[in-house]
Protein backbone atom coordinates (compact mmCIF):
# COMPACT_ATOMS: atom_id res chain seq x y z
CA UNK A 1 0.00 0.00 0.00
CA UNK A 2 2.81 2.20 0.75
CA UNK A 3 4.81 1.85 -2.42
CA UNK A 4 1.43 2.17 -4.51
CA UNK A 5 1.14 5.43 -3.00
CA UNK A 6 4.27 7.19 -3.60
CA UNK A 7 4.35 5.56 -6.93
CA UNK A 8 1.00 7.55 -7.10
CA UNK A 9 1.78 10.98 -5.63
CA UNK A 10 5.16 11.03 -6.66
CA UNK A 11 8.08 12.65 -5.31
CA UNK A 12 6.68 15.91 -3.73
CA UNK A 13 6.42 15.75 0.42
CA UNK A 14 3.77 17.81 0.43
CA UNK A 15 1.91 15.30 -1.78
CA UNK A 16 3.11 12.35 0.49
CA UNK A 17 1.51 14.30 3.28
CA UNK A 18 -1.78 14.26 1.63
CA UNK A 19 -1.61 10.98 0.06
CA UNK A 20 -0.89 9.17 3.37
CA UNK A 21 -3.80 11.52 5.12
CA UNK A 22 -6.28 10.43 2.33
CA UNK A 23 -5.30 6.74 2.92
CA UNK A 24 -5.86 6.72 6.24
CA UNK A 25 -9.03 8.99 6.10
CA UNK A 26 -10.71 6.42 3.62
CA UNK A 27 -9.52 3.49 5.88
CA UNK A 28 -11.34 5.13 8.98
CA UNK A 29 -14.49 5.03 7.06
CA UNK A 30 -14.56 1.38 7.41
CA UNK A 31 -12.58 0.10 10.27
CA UNK A 32 -11.75 1.92 13.89
CA UNK A 33 -9.30 4.84 13.82
CA UNK A 34 -7.50 2.24 16.41
CA UNK A 35 -7.00 -0.82 13.93
CA UNK A 36 -6.68 2.08 11.14
CA UNK A 37 -3.62 3.25 13.16
CA UNK A 38 -1.74 -0.05 14.07
CA UNK A 39 -1.81 -1.15 9.99
CA UNK A 40 -0.74 2.10 9.40
CA UNK A 41 2.05 2.66 11.85
CA UNK A 42 4.48 0.03 9.54
CA UNK A 43 3.79 1.61 6.38
CA UNK A 44 4.41 4.95 7.63
CA UNK A 45 8.18 3.30 8.89
CA UNK A 46 8.40 2.54 5.44
CA UNK A 47 7.67 5.84 4.28
CA UNK A 48 10.19 7.56 6.38
CA UNK A 49 12.70 5.20 5.87
CA UNK A 50 12.74 5.98 2.14
CA UNK A 51 12.78 10.06 3.54
CA UNK A 52 15.42 9.33 5.94
CA UNK A 53 17.52 6.25 6.39
CA UNK A 54 18.93 6.66 9.44
CA UNK A 55 15.54 6.62 11.24
CA UNK A 56 16.51 10.80 13.39
CA UNK A 57 13.66 12.38 13.86
CA UNK A 58 13.06 14.94 10.89
CA UNK A 59 10.42 17.90 10.83
CA UNK A 60 9.19 15.76 8.06
CA UNK A 61 8.53 12.43 10.29
CA UNK A 62 6.66 14.75 13.34
CA UNK A 63 4.14 15.67 10.71
CA UNK A 64 4.15 12.11 9.07
CA UNK A 65 3.27 10.87 12.54
CA UNK A 66 1.48 13.37 14.51
CA UNK A 67 -0.58 13.98 11.25
CA UNK A 68 -1.62 9.83 11.20
CA UNK A 69 -2.92 10.21 15.08
CA UNK A 70 -4.45 13.70 14.34
CA UNK A 71 -6.15 12.28 10.67
CA UNK A 72 -7.68 9.22 12.28
CA UNK A 73 -9.28 11.58 14.60
CA UNK A 74 -11.11 13.40 11.91
CA UNK A 75 -11.50 10.23 9.77
CA UNK A 76 -13.23 8.57 13.03
CA UNK A 77 -16.15 10.49 13.69
CA UNK A 78 -17.71 10.28 9.73
CA UNK A 79 -19.18 7.08 10.19
CA UNK A 80 -20.37 4.48 12.45
CA UNK A 81 -17.52 1.84 12.10
CA UNK A 82 -14.60 4.85 12.80
CA UNK A 83 -15.16 4.46 16.57
CA UNK A 84 -17.24 3.00 18.85
CA UNK A 85 -18.24 6.01 20.83
CA UNK A 86 -20.94 7.24 18.24
CA UNK A 87 -22.90 3.68 18.82
CA UNK A 88 -22.99 5.16 22.72
CA UNK A 89 -23.99 9.01 21.93
CA UNK A 90 -26.87 7.53 19.52
CA UNK A 91 -28.17 5.14 22.45
CA UNK A 92 -28.29 8.22 24.81
CA UNK A 93 -29.73 10.33 22.14
CA UNK A 94 -32.88 7.65 21.84
CA UNK A 95 -33.22 7.15 25.31
CA UNK A 96 -33.67 11.46 26.19
CA UNK A 97 -35.31 12.40 23.08
CA UNK A 98 -36.72 9.17 21.37
CA UNK A 99 -35.48 9.82 18.25
CA UNK A 100 -33.60 7.42 15.89
CA UNK A 101 -30.71 8.92 14.04
CA UNK A 102 -29.57 6.14 11.58
CA UNK A 103 -26.53 4.98 10.04
CA UNK A 104 -26.42 7.40 6.54
CA UNK A 105 -28.22 10.87 8.63
CA UNK A 106 -25.10 10.35 11.16
CA UNK A 107 -22.79 10.33 7.97
CA UNK A 108 -24.71 13.21 5.96
CA UNK A 109 -24.11 16.04 8.48
CA UNK A 110 -20.01 14.10 10.36
CA UNK A 111 -18.70 14.12 6.56
CA UNK A 112 -18.45 17.67 5.76
CA UNK A 113 -16.06 18.18 8.63
CA UNK A 114 -14.72 15.18 9.33
CA UNK A 115 -12.95 15.75 5.65
CA UNK A 116 -12.67 19.37 6.13
CA UNK A 117 -10.24 18.39 8.61
CA UNK A 118 -8.58 16.48 7.03
CA UNK A 119 -7.38 18.47 4.18
CA UNK A 120 -7.22 21.49 6.42
CA UNK A 121 -4.81 19.28 8.84
CA UNK A 122 -2.94 18.65 5.58
CA UNK A 123 -2.05 22.49 5.63
CA UNK A 124 -1.59 22.80 9.28
CA UNK A 125 1.37 20.41 9.18
CA UNK A 126 2.88 21.96 6.01
CA UNK A 127 2.50 24.96 7.81
CA UNK A 128 4.06 23.79 11.41
CA UNK A 129 6.36 20.59 9.88
CA UNK A 130 7.11 21.99 6.62
CA UNK A 131 9.71 19.11 5.46
CA UNK A 132 13.33 19.58 5.32
CA UNK A 133 13.42 19.00 1.33
CA UNK A 134 10.27 20.11 -1.17
CA UNK A 135 11.10 16.41 -3.05
CA UNK A 136 12.55 13.16 -2.87
CA UNK A 137 14.80 12.35 -5.85
CA UNK A 138 14.30 9.38 -7.20
CA UNK A 139 11.39 8.41 -4.83
CA UNK A 140 8.91 7.24 -7.25
CA UNK A 141 11.39 4.68 -8.95
CA UNK A 142 12.60 3.67 -6.21
CA UNK A 143 9.20 3.23 -4.76
CA UNK A 144 8.35 1.01 -7.61
CA UNK A 145 11.78 -1.02 -7.49
CA UNK A 146 10.85 -2.02 -3.97
CA UNK A 147 7.07 -2.84 -4.72
CA UNK A 148 8.40 -5.20 -7.64
CA UNK A 149 10.95 -7.02 -5.34
CA UNK A 150 8.00 -7.74 -2.63
CA UNK A 151 6.95 -9.40 -5.95
CA UNK A 152 3.25 -11.09 -5.89
CA UNK A 153 0.94 -11.17 -3.44
CA UNK A 154 1.91 -14.37 -1.20
CA UNK A 155 -0.72 -17.14 0.68
CA UNK A 156 -0.19 -15.62 3.92
CA UNK A 157 -1.26 -12.30 2.52
CA UNK A 158 -3.96 -13.38 0.87
CA UNK A 159 -5.06 -15.65 4.23
CA UNK A 160 -3.75 -12.25 6.20
CA UNK A 161 -6.97 -10.02 4.15
CA UNK A 162 -9.40 -12.75 4.22
CA UNK A 163 -9.75 -12.99 8.00
CA UNK A 164 -9.24 -9.05 8.38
CA UNK A 165 -12.33 -8.45 5.78
CA UNK A 166 -14.33 -10.67 7.06
CA UNK A 167 -13.87 -9.33 11.03
CA UNK A 168 -14.29 -5.92 8.99
CA UNK A 169 -17.87 -7.38 7.08
CA UNK A 170 -18.99 -8.75 10.07
CA UNK A 171 -18.43 -6.05 12.81
CA UNK A 172 -20.44 -3.95 10.04
CA UNK A 173 -23.30 -6.27 9.25
CA UNK A 174 -24.03 -5.98 13.41
CA UNK A 175 -25.92 -2.71 12.32
CA UNK A 176 -27.80 -3.97 10.16
CA UNK A 177 -28.45 -7.62 10.99
CA UNK A 178 -30.61 -7.80 13.79
CA UNK A 179 -29.25 -11.84 13.88
CA UNK A 180 -25.67 -10.86 14.56
CA UNK A 181 -26.12 -8.02 17.04
CA UNK A 182 -25.64 -10.14 19.81
CA UNK A 183 -22.26 -10.82 19.20
CA UNK A 184 -19.58 -8.82 21.05
CA UNK A 185 -17.19 -6.18 19.60
CA UNK A 186 -14.77 -7.94 21.17
CA UNK A 187 -15.10 -11.33 20.71
CA UNK A 188 -15.26 -11.37 16.98
CA UNK A 189 -12.00 -9.01 17.40
CA UNK A 190 -10.30 -11.82 19.81
CA UNK A 191 -11.49 -14.75 17.35
CA UNK A 192 -9.63 -12.42 14.70
CA UNK A 193 -6.63 -12.64 16.48
CA UNK A 194 -6.54 -16.56 17.41
CA UNK A 195 -6.77 -17.23 13.37
CA UNK A 196 -3.82 -15.18 13.20
CA UNK A 197 -1.95 -17.38 15.40
CA UNK A 198 -3.78 -20.84 14.35
CA UNK A 199 -2.59 -19.97 10.79
CA UNK A 200 0.74 -18.75 11.63
CA UNK A 201 0.70 -15.81 10.21
CA UNK A 202 1.82 -13.91 13.82
CA UNK A 203 3.98 -16.16 16.64
CA UNK A 204 4.12 -15.89 20.22
CA UNK A 205 7.89 -14.36 19.56
CA UNK A 206 6.32 -11.21 17.77
CA UNK A 207 3.37 -11.03 20.42
CA UNK A 208 6.56 -10.40 23.46
CA UNK A 209 7.90 -7.78 20.94
CA UNK A 210 5.32 -5.57 21.22
CA UNK A 211 5.48 -2.59 22.34
CA UNK A 212 4.34 -2.93 25.73
CA UNK A 213 5.26 0.20 26.97
CA UNK A 214 2.26 2.32 25.27
CA UNK A 215 0.18 -0.56 26.11
CA UNK A 216 0.53 0.00 29.79
CA UNK A 217 0.53 3.94 29.29
CA UNK A 218 -2.66 4.04 27.76
CA UNK A 219 -3.92 1.33 30.23
CA UNK A 220 -3.19 2.94 33.16
CA UNK A 221 -4.89 6.43 31.58
CA UNK A 222 -7.77 4.57 30.92
CA UNK A 223 -7.77 3.34 34.56
CA UNK A 224 -7.51 6.91 35.75
CA UNK A 225 -10.36 8.11 33.50
CA UNK A 226 -11.98 5.25 35.19
CA UNK A 227 -11.59 6.39 38.71
CA UNK A 228 -12.78 10.13 37.86
CA UNK A 229 -15.81 8.73 36.17
CA UNK A 230 -16.50 6.33 39.43
CA UNK A 231 -15.71 8.67 42.20
CA UNK A 232 -18.59 11.07 40.71
CA UNK A 233 -15.40 13.71 39.93
CA UNK A 234 -15.60 13.68 35.92
CA UNK A 235 -19.98 13.99 36.60
CA UNK A 236 -19.58 16.92 38.75
CA UNK A 237 -17.14 18.81 36.97
CA UNK A 238 -19.65 18.20 33.63
CA UNK A 239 -22.53 19.95 35.47
CA UNK A 240 -20.74 22.66 36.97
CA UNK A 241 -19.35 23.63 33.63
CA UNK A 242 -22.22 23.19 31.90
CA UNK A 243 -24.18 24.92 34.52
CA UNK A 244 -22.23 28.01 33.85
CA UNK A 245 -23.39 28.20 30.25
CA UNK A 246 -26.93 28.01 31.05
CA UNK A 247 -27.86 31.62 30.60
CA UNK A 248 -25.43 31.92 27.65
CA UNK A 249 -26.80 32.38 24.05
CA UNK A 250 -27.27 28.90 22.12
CA UNK A 251 -24.40 28.75 20.34
CA UNK A 252 -22.12 29.53 23.39
CA UNK A 253 -24.13 26.56 25.10
CA UNK A 254 -23.31 24.38 22.24
CA UNK A 255 -19.60 25.51 21.67
CA UNK A 256 -19.18 25.17 26.17
CA UNK A 257 -20.61 21.70 25.71
CA UNK A 258 -18.32 20.76 22.86
CA UNK A 259 -15.09 22.09 24.41
CA UNK A 260 -15.59 20.69 27.69
CA UNK A 261 -15.94 16.77 25.78
CA UNK A 262 -12.60 17.78 23.56
CA UNK A 263 -10.71 18.37 26.70
CA UNK A 264 -12.63 15.80 29.29
CA UNK A 265 -11.40 13.30 26.30
CA UNK A 266 -8.06 14.11 26.32
CA UNK A 267 -8.15 12.65 30.43
CA UNK A 268 -10.48 10.02 29.62
CA UNK A 269 -11.88 7.48 26.65
CA UNK A 270 -14.25 9.15 24.47
CA UNK A 271 -16.92 7.09 24.91
CA UNK A 272 -16.96 7.79 28.54
CA UNK A 273 -16.42 11.65 27.86
CA UNK A 274 -19.74 11.20 25.65
CA UNK A 275 -21.05 9.45 28.58
CA UNK A 276 -21.10 11.91 31.20
CA UNK A 277 -21.66 15.29 29.23
CA UNK A 278 -23.98 14.14 26.87
CA UNK A 279 -26.76 13.79 29.37
CA UNK A 280 -26.17 16.72 31.62
CA UNK A 281 -26.26 18.97 28.07
CA UNK A 282 -29.49 17.08 26.54
CA UNK A 283 -31.21 17.77 29.98
CA UNK A 284 -30.35 21.66 29.71
CA UNK A 285 -30.96 21.92 26.08
CA UNK A 286 -34.48 22.49 25.87
CA UNK A 287 -34.36 25.76 28.26
CA UNK A 288 -32.28 27.13 26.26
CA UNK A 289 -34.31 26.31 23.16
CA UNK A 290 -31.66 24.48 21.91
CA UNK A 291 -32.00 21.61 19.40
CA UNK A 292 -30.86 18.14 20.64
CA UNK A 293 -29.03 17.25 17.25
CA UNK A 294 -26.81 19.99 17.06
CA UNK A 295 -25.95 19.32 21.06
CA UNK A 296 -25.10 15.57 20.00
CA UNK A 297 -23.35 16.11 16.37
CA UNK A 298 -20.97 18.69 18.53
CA UNK A 299 -19.90 16.53 21.08
CA UNK A 300 -19.00 13.96 18.80
CA UNK A 301 -17.12 16.16 16.41
CA UNK A 302 -14.98 16.65 19.02
CA UNK A 303 -14.84 13.77 21.33
CA UNK A 304 -13.35 12.15 18.24
CA UNK A 305 -10.06 14.54 18.42
CA UNK A 306 -8.33 14.80 21.29
CA UNK A 307 -5.06 16.59 19.90
CA UNK A 308 -3.76 17.46 23.17
CA UNK A 309 -2.24 14.09 25.31
CA UNK A 310 -0.77 10.90 23.85
CA UNK A 311 -3.12 9.18 25.95
CA UNK A 312 -6.14 11.15 24.88
CA UNK A 313 -6.99 8.31 22.00
CA UNK A 314 -4.77 4.84 20.92
CA UNK A 315 -3.73 6.35 17.42
CA UNK A 316 -1.99 9.34 19.61
CA UNK A 317 0.15 6.63 21.63
CA UNK A 318 0.72 4.37 18.53
CA UNK A 319 2.13 7.43 16.66
CA UNK A 320 4.62 7.98 19.65
CA UNK A 321 6.14 4.90 19.21
CA UNK A 322 7.28 6.35 15.90
CA UNK A 323 10.28 8.22 17.89
CA UNK A 324 10.02 10.96 16.16
CA UNK A 325 8.00 13.47 18.63
CA UNK A 326 8.05 14.06 22.71
CA UNK A 327 4.94 14.18 24.57
CA UNK A 328 5.73 18.12 24.84
CA UNK A 329 6.04 18.62 21.08
CA UNK A 330 2.71 16.91 20.77
CA UNK A 331 0.88 19.01 23.09
CA UNK A 332 2.32 22.15 21.86
CA UNK A 333 1.18 21.32 18.33
CA UNK A 334 -2.21 19.96 20.01
CA UNK A 335 -2.90 23.69 20.53
CA UNK A 336 -3.13 25.44 17.59
CA UNK A 337 -4.92 22.07 16.21
CA UNK A 338 -7.70 22.33 18.64
CA UNK A 339 -8.03 26.04 18.38
CA UNK A 340 -8.29 25.36 14.32
CA UNK A 341 -11.27 22.38 15.54
CA UNK A 342 -13.22 24.78 18.03
CA UNK A 343 -13.18 27.67 14.84
CA UNK A 344 -14.14 25.00 11.96
CA UNK A 345 -16.81 23.47 14.60
CA UNK A 346 -18.07 26.94 15.51
CA UNK A 347 -18.52 27.48 11.34
CA UNK A 348 -20.54 24.57 11.29
CA UNK A 349 -22.49 25.22 13.85
CA UNK A 350 -23.26 29.08 13.15
CA UNK A 351 -23.64 28.30 8.81
CA UNK A 352 -22.98 25.11 7.49
CA UNK A 353 -24.95 22.92 9.61
CA UNK A 354 -28.18 24.98 9.33
CA UNK A 355 -28.11 25.29 5.77
CA UNK A 356 -27.63 21.64 5.57
CA UNK A 357 -31.29 21.79 7.06
CA UNK A 358 -30.23 20.55 10.78
CA UNK A 359 -32.23 22.35 13.32
CA UNK A 360 -30.60 24.97 15.68
CA UNK A 361 -33.27 26.05 17.64
CA UNK A 362 -36.55 25.01 19.30
CA UNK A 363 -39.75 26.70 20.10
CA UNK A 364 -40.12 26.92 24.15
Amino acid sequence: MAYRMLVLVGERTSMIYLGCFTMIGLLTLIMAHTAVAATIFPLMMAIHTLYDEDGKPTRFGKGLFIGMAFVCGAGSIVTLLGSARAAVALGFFRDMTGREISFFELSQYLLPIGWGMIILLWGFFLIFFKPEHSTIPGLRARAKSLYQHLGPISKTEVLTLIIVLSAITVLSLRSFIPALEPLDKSAIILVTMVLFFIFNILTVKELEELPWNIVLLFGGAMSIGLCLWQTGCAQWMAIKWLSMLQSAPWWAFVLGVAFFVMMMTNFIMNVAAIAISLPVALVIAPYLGVAPEVVFYSSLVTAGMPFLLLVGAAPNAIAYESRQFSAGQFFLVGIPASLLLMAVLALFVLLIWPLMGMPMNILR
